[in-house]
């Protein structure tokens, strides 16, 4: 019976101190890198960045200088390891034919999964009802990002505004116009309240109607009142609960207003 009471105690312990044993082992030697393997050009082998200078100068002039030139691509033999044959695949083909659009070549501006490769979380969110149309070819990454130059989050010719929003402006001109009382979250970027690449929710917002406004909004209720909500020193108990704060007549001019301080039309 004692034998059988110490199995008893025992196993559980031993089965215990293995796993968390495991756990160190795996902790201490996981590496926190990823591996990506270059878009596969038949029959073409890697001829190295100097071979693309000669004629898409002005992108390997900058290019070291971008977060994507430090992409390393062993066996490709070119110097430190790094290169545009990352993303573009093996370039010999395409400099046997002279070169071309599309020609022996990968383009991610006309094919994200040369992105989707290492990006596979952006490739997650694109897969989320609410998105930008780039799986619907409507649009593509190089609108919104300069894979070559040194600010990837930066379009290659966008328009000279603040670098946070710089992105956007091109095509959602409305919503980042100059206005006289702008919405200080706009300080922050589009992002504070969107989702660039996809949502679950309705205009692509990282929280769902007041949830949203109130994650900055929301003020501290009067001492000895419950469930009482207060936004600049107003009530807003009873508002919130005719719609969101948006869309029951009240800051309808979400993103600036020309005529209200409080975000009206």
């Amino acid at each position: 019976m004692r034998i059988a009471s110490a199995r008893l105690v025992l196993g559980p312990l031993i089965f215990f101190a293995l796993g968390f044993a495991a756990l160190g082992l795996v902790s201490c030697g996981t590496w926190s890198g990823s591996v990506a393997l270059p878009p596969r050009i038949e029959g073409a082998n890697f001829v190295g960045n100097q071979a693309c200078y000669n004629c898409h100068t002005n992108h390997t002039r900058v290019f070291p200088s971008s977060a994507h030139g430090r992409l390393h691509l062993p066996g490709a033999g070119m110097p430190e390891q790094v290169g545009c044959e990352s993303c573009h695949g093996a370039g010999s083909r395409h400099i046997a034919v002279g070169g071309g659009v599309g020609r022996f070549i990968l383009n991610p501006g006309r094919d994200a999964s040369a992105c989707y490769r290492c990006h596979i979380e952006v490739h997650a969110e694109f897969n989320l009802p609410q998105h930008h149309p780039l799986p619907e070819g409507k649009m593509n990454c190089v609108q919104c990002h300069d894979p070559h130059g040194r600010d990837i989050m930066k379009p290659s010719g966008g328009p000279a505004m603040a670098r946070l929003n710089e992105s956007c402006a091109g095509c959602h001109r409305e919503q980042t116009k100059p206005v006289v009382y702008i919405h200080e979250a706009m300080r922050e970027g589009c992002t504070a309240c969107h989702q660039p690449h996809g949502s679950i929710h309705p205009k692509m917002l990282v929280e769902r109607d007041n949830n949203l406004c109130l994650k900055c909004h929301a003020q501290v209720a009067p001492t000895g009142v419950a469930n009482f909500l207060v936004i600049g020193s107003t009530p807003h108990s009873p508002r919130v609960m005719q719609g969101s704060c948006w869309s029951a007549g009240c800051h309808s001019a979400v993103h600036g207003s020309n005529i209200d301080p409080r975000l009206r039309y």
